[in-house]
């Protein structure tokens, strides 16, 4: 395909002479293009993606409606991390339907309703398990979001491949593995994410919708970003779909070149597919 070969050339212009791995996966109806999939990419926050389709899957299995209500225990509201339903209701448990708790995990990426989703399910064996089950195989989760914080270098042991998180996206879209009300649930937390302004979403022009999960980790102590990713639906014009998937792993570069990689990348895609 012609337009893939140019746009694969674009996209390897930008990476090419960066202090980092970037990897890139673009599924478009039956078209992939995959540049350095080949590695594995911690996955940070966008696992939360993962963990959102495990726990409604269970939730259809045990038919829990979104609207039941949960008690989150104080205790399990840790203080050292990303929560901004904590911050909300500090000190204190917490009563939260279970759609409040994949709206924080996935919308706004809230760390403690995270690894309460990952405790639902029944650890994150069972979120790399289901996942698997799908056919999605070049990927890997062993820790949750307070494992990671521990220690920082664990991040490398939750990676996948760009291509296994587009596929993902894509069987998510065309192969009805949830029921219609849950489908219409996640695209809908997926578009109101809040996070990565700076990151696909700013390729693209302004009045296009786009659904997606970042991640980042912080900094080594040398200096060195260990992961930096966004993953999404770009909904075009003429009513297609195009899934994808940018992660950036050992980066050197700063915050926002890091950012600006995604957004030419995701500009110069929207651009290709738009002609």
């Amino acid at each position: 395909m012609a337009f893939g070969q140019n746009m694969t050339q674009e996209i390897e212009k930008i990476i090419k002479g960066k202090q980092a791995s970037v990897g890139v996966a673009i599924i478009h109806n039956d078209d992939i293009i995959a540049i350095a999939n080949e590695d594995k990419y911690p996955t940070m926050s966008v696992f939360k993606f993962h963990i959102a389709v495990t726990a409604l899957k269970k939730m259809e299995a045990e038919n829990i409606p979104l609207d039941k209500m949960v008690y989150i225990k104080q205790k399990e509201m840790l203080k050292n991390t990303y929560s901004p339903l904590r911050d909300k209701y500090p000190d204190q448990g917490i009563r939260i339907s279970y759609r409040d708790i994949i709206k924080y995990t996935v919308s706004i990426s809230d760390n403690n309703t995270c690894d309460w989703l990952i405790r639902f399910v029944g650890g994150i064996d069972k979120v790399d398990s289901y996942i698997k089950s799908l056919g999605i195989k070049d990927m890997n989760f062993t820790e949750t979001e307070e494992s990671m914080h521990t220690d920082i270098m664990l991040c490398y042991n939750n990676w996948s491949t760009p291509l296994a998180i587009a596929q993902l996206l894509k069987k998510l879209h065309t192969e009805n593995i949830l029921t219609k009300e849950h489908f219409a649930f996640l695209e809908t937390a997926m578009l109101d994410c809040v996070s990565g302004k700076n990151k696909l979403i700013a390729g693209l022009p302004t009045d296009i919708k786009f659904g997606h999960k970042t991640g980042r980790s912080n900094r080594t102590a040398d200096g060195i970003q260990i992961s930096e990713g966004d993953a999404g639906v770009i909904y075009l014009p003429n009513g297609e779909k195009c899934y994808i998937v940018v992660l950036i792993k050992d980066s050197r570069e700063s915050d926002d070149d890091n950012a600006k990689i995604m957004a030419d990348i995701s500009n110069i895609v929207y651009r290709h597919l738009n002609k």
